[in-house]
């Protein structure tokens, strides 16, 4: 049997067992797929020994994406632009693919949940490795401009440098954003974790049309509720589709088969 596994620390809490062991029975797929906690400092010697035993492909969640990335003995164009990976595979030849599915699983979440991302202007609130994981795929998908918002204006800055090749991306302090009109705001920090919202004007999600939390949970997380409070229009959107989409990217690099990601979503978010 095919084995998979997700990475992390804490795992517990993890989605992904379910999310993957619905992809299968759709697919017609028999394969087993476990959470992993690995150690904080052995991560690199939990990988290994999986691999090792037979171990098809992995997904990597928090801390590991980075370490992920190094251990990748070659790596997708979308994993090199997001510094990061969250799935690897193991190649015929037994090297390890890495990859990077955040962004694309992010990109086909916004669409499905009817997002119009063609000549959208989009303020990305955070400068980590989630913002660096979607701001490729965002501009690939026809976003017009992307303005990076921190708290660090200095990190901001250099990811708005890494990407300004590639479409019209600026970096600003979350005190210093332009009083322009957006029409989509990302929540990429880890604000909602702990019911916190980022330190911004109200009046610059005031017009948006739709928002987005990478965060999601069981209720309206806090960024959402925040936006509600000064936008009533505004769509609201958790991460939840986000995860399953990534997920779906990931069953394609290895399985080469796309599941059909409404269905899971709705059995998750019915689970939830």
């Amino acid at each position: 049997m095919d084995k998979y596994a997700v990475f992390g620390h804490p795992i517990k809490h993890s989605k992904s067992p379910a999310i993957h062991q619905q992809f299968a029975k759709q697919c017609g797929d028999t394969l087993s797929y476990e959470a992993i906690l690995a150690p904080l400092d052995g991560f690199q010697s939990s990988i290994e020994a999986f691999f090792s035993n037979g171990g098809c492909g992995a997904n990597i969640t928090l801390p590991f994406k980075e370490q992920a990335y190094a251990l990748a003995d070659t790596l997708t164009q979308r994993a090199k632009l997001a510094g990061a990976v969250n799935t690897l595979k193991r190649l015929e030849d037994g090297r390890l693919l890495g990859d990077n599915t955040d962004g694309a699983g992010l990109v086909k979440d916004l669409l499905d949940q009817g997002a119009q991302l063609n000549g959208a202007r989009l303020l990305l609130l955070g400068a980590g490795g989630a913002a660096r994981g979607c701001i490729y795929p965002l501009l690939c998908a026809g976003v017009k401009e992307i303005v990076i918002a921190n708290r660090s204006v200095e990190k901001a800055t250099i990811l708005a440098k890494e990407f300004n090749s590639y479409g019209a991306v600026s970096s600003y302090a979350l005190d210093d954003i332009p009083d322009e009109r957006f029409d989509i705001v990302i929540n990429s920090t880890s604000l909602s974790v702990s019911g916190q919202v980022p330190n911004i004007d109200a009046h610059l999600i005031a017009q948006c049309q739709f928002a987005y939390d990478m965060f999601y949970a069981d209720e309206t997380t806090s960024f959402l509720k925040w936006i509600s409070q000064y936008n009533a229009k505004c769509k609201l959107v958790d991460g939840l589709g986000m995860l399953v989409g990534q997920a779906a990217e990931a069953y394609l690099l290895w399985r080469d088969t796309l599941p059909d990601t409404e269905v899971v979503y709705q059995v998750m978010r019915e689970a939830s």
